[in-house]
């Protein structure tokens, strides 16, 4: 049986359509976060940016989040291994890493819903949008405990 291509191709030389089947949809690097200027600490949210879709965890304008959005943020197998927000189960991260996918990834067990069924996505967990809240400090009360 042949190893799968997350396992023998470095990110650096994957196909587009290889890096993209990567993301495991889990929503999670679509959350705002909030970062300490002191420790450089990162705190984790329940907003969601405005473009994406809590109820699909996907973006409504993939193809142009990075001019609609900008403090959004494109992951490169070049920036991957440098992003210290990117969440630990983050399927970019683990590669780079080269650890292998958990069980629930879709290219694991062949299904998109599996993310979601472990509880590993953030569907239906928003309290949310950017667009919602008014003023820096409104996002203090959706801080959550530890990595979504």
């Amino acid at each position: 049986m042949e190893e799968p291509f997350w396992k023998t191709t470095p990110l650096e030389e994957m196909s587009p359509a290889q890096w993209e089947s990567l993301c495991d949809g889990c929503g999670k690097c679509c959350l705002s976060k909030l970062e300490d200027e002191d420790t450089g600490e990162i705190y984790w949210t329940s907003v969601g940016c405005r473009l994406f879709d809590g109820a699909t965890c996907r973006c409504r304008d993939y193809a142009n989040r990075l001019e609609k959005v900008s403090d959004c943020v494109g992951l490169t197998p070049e920036n991957v291994r440098t992003i210290s927000w990117l969440p630990s189960t983050c399927a970019y991260r683990l590669v780079a890493e080269g650890r292998d996918l958990y069980w629930w990834h879709h290219l694991v067990s062949g299904s998109r819903e599996t993310v979601h069924e472990a509880g590993m996505s953030v569907r239906g967990r928003l309290t949310a949008s950017e667009d919602e809240l008014a003023e820096p400090e409104d996002y203090f009360e959706h801080v959550l405990e530890g990595e979504p």
